[in-house]
């Protein structure tokens, strides 16, 4: 039980410097561009690897779901909606999962 509570104390402690060591630090505007690019980046980089291994794991099998991210990307690609592309991925992993492909 100690040992618990030591654990989620350093966690407490790590997350709170994460978030307060930046609001401390950089208290002017930060100008150099490729730090601004980086922090412009930090949640498109954030969100893909959360999603990513989600849409290969999340069907049956990791071909039906790379078929789909596939299909996915091409479309985002070449300009379709962000309705169509969820669509027509969507019905791609139904039809190969339907035929066990």
């Amino acid at each position: 039980m100690r040992d618990t509570l030591v654990y989620i104390a350093v966690m407490a402690v790590v997350t709170y410097l994460i978030r307060v060591l930046p609001l401390t630090l950089i208290r002017r505007e930060v100008r150099n561009v490729t730090v601004r690019s980086f922090l412009y980046y930090i949640p498109y980089v954030t969100l893909s690897v959360m999603t990513f291994p989600a849409i290969l794991d999340s069907t049956g099998s990791q071909i039906s779901g790379f078929a789909g991210l596939a299909a996915a990307v091409a479309l985002a690609w070449f300009g379709a909606s962000l309705f169509s592309v969820a669509a027509a991925a969507c019905a791609l992993v139904f039809v190969m999962e339907l035929f066990a492909l």
